[in-house]
């Protein structure tokens, strides 16, 4: 009771000094904001790529296969062929495997242009697409707010029916209910709506897309390419239930590597790396044939938030040693009366956290201004190869992405780390200075 008595006096004498000196509060909060809102940034931007968020939740259990090298020919003539698997690996490696809750062949769509050619002749206008089986639904649990996804006849069949977002329900309908079983024009083939699902954000690239289609649909789908029977467009993703699930799936592959590399070894060969991928490796080593370690792309990001704490840490604390010089004789008369250097220390420190808080709270709300008015290009800040965001594309940011717990306690871990590197040692020095010097000082 006594020490929450003793921070409350703190705090208020905090708020009197902070009427006292504008100038300087008022530089201390936005200097202190602005740090905050860039390391806000950093953090939304990293926990937009690895947290569950919709429809993406299943992400510390979801392993990705993307790409594939062959090689064939004679050590004198050897040719590389990476690009990633086919239809027939699908269904030989991929979909019997027994480590796998469930298992997706997803086709990588060959064109960046689908054009959608609506009813009212308004002009045909393009949309994003993905090429998937029923089974992707299982592993990004969609919102349906009316049908159902695509059935597993339906792909077999090659019947032309979609799962379109309620995004582009509204553009092609005027309405996204009662929109099932309507037809639509795809690059001039007519899709009949099996589903409409709530529309997912383009920052979650693996499940994002304003139409679903099977894969299927694509003319010779079936074929491999180059000679080379397993060699074709496919990618596939994972779900697995735990780590333990994880390894096993691995070894499994790494099994069917194995047996196919000997009983085709003057054919070909077939290398899937480290293939399939967890979530966070994938996303600190986009490309399995990178030589980058997932380990120097972390130490990268580990270095800007570094500098985005010191810097300001920096240019804070002598802020506030001047200060500390100012307010030398008052630190003289409270020793003089008994006040210990340990009691100091704490005043100042609770002192210097009143203004740190003022300048986080600052600082979410410029992040969270940042983050949404200029989302179409500041997600892409830390990417590798950035890439614009389509023409008609809406990056949408949602409040839990803004306003998640993570969010918040990375906020608050900040301010109190910049509240410690920036007051401690300026206040730890002056306090250390003779009573009588400190009575004796003028300024």
């Amino acid at each position: 009771l006594i020490y929450s008595g003793m921070v409350k006096i703190y705090l208020k004498q905090a708020w009197v000094l902070l009427k006292q000196n504008p100038l300087f509060s008022t530089l201390y909060i936005v200097g202190t904001g602005l740090a905050i809102a860039m390391t806000m940034i950093v953090a939304v931007i990293y926990y937009v790529k690895v947290a569950p968020v919709y429809p993406e939740v299943n992400r510390m259990q979801t392993l990705y296969l993307t790409s594939a090298s062959f090689q064939k020919g004679t050590e004198q003539n050897k040719q590389t062929f990476q690009w990633a698997v086919s239809y027939q690996a699908l269904q030989e490696w991929f979909y019997p495997l027994k480590n796998a809750e469930v298992v997706s062949g997803f086709m990588n769509n060959r064109s960046d242009d689908n054009y959608i050619q609506p009813v009212d002749r308004s002009g045909d206008f393009t949309v994003s697409l993905k090429l998937v089986d029923p089974n992707f639904f299982r592993i990004y649990p969609f919102n349906f707010s009316e049908g159902k996804p695509f059935t597993t006849s339906d792909l077999e069949s090659g019947i032309c029916t979609a799962v379109i977002t309620e995004e582009l329900a509204r553009r092609l309908f005027d309405t996204a209910e009662g929109v099932v079983g309507r037809s639509f024009s795809l690059d001039y083939v007519n899709y009949r709506v099996c589903g409409v699902v709530r529309s997912a954000s383009y920052l979650t690239s693996d499940s994002y897309a304003q139409v679903y289609i099977p894969y299927s649909v694509i003319p010779k789908y079936r074929d491999s390419n180059y000679g080379i029977p397993y060699l074709g467009a496919f990618g596939v993703t994972f779900l697995v239930k735990d780590d333990a699930q994880a390894e096993a799936l691995r070894a499994e592959i790494q099994e069917i590597v194995r047996k196919e590399n000997l009983l085709h070894a003057d054919e070909w060969q077939v290398n899937l790396w480290e293939q399939p991928t967890s979530h966070l490796q994938r996303l600190f080593k986009p490309y399995p044939s990178m030589t980058t370690g997932a380990w120097a792309q972390i130490r990268y990001l580990l270095l800007i938030l570094l500098v985005l704490l010191l810097v300001p840490a920096l240019n804070l604390s002598g802020m506030i040693a001047s200060r500390m010089e100012s307010r030398l004789s008052e630190m003289g008369v409270r020793k003089s009366f008994g006040a210990d250097r340990g009691g100091l220390l704490s005043q100042v420190m609770w002192e210097n956290l009143l203004l740190t808080l003022l300048g986080g709270v600052l600082g979410l709300l410029l992040a969270w201004f940042a983050l949404y008015t200029c989302r179409e290009w500041v997600f892409m800040i830390l990417e590798d190869w950035a890439e614009p965001v389509p023409e008609g594309v809406n990056v949408l940011v949602s409040g839990e992405v803004l306003f998640a717990p993570a969010v918040f306690v990375v906020a608050l871990l900040f301010c109190i780390l910049l509240n410690l590197l920036s007051a401690l040692i300026p206040a730890w020095y002056a306090l250390r200075k003779p009573i009588v010097y400190s009575l004796n000082e003028k300024r």
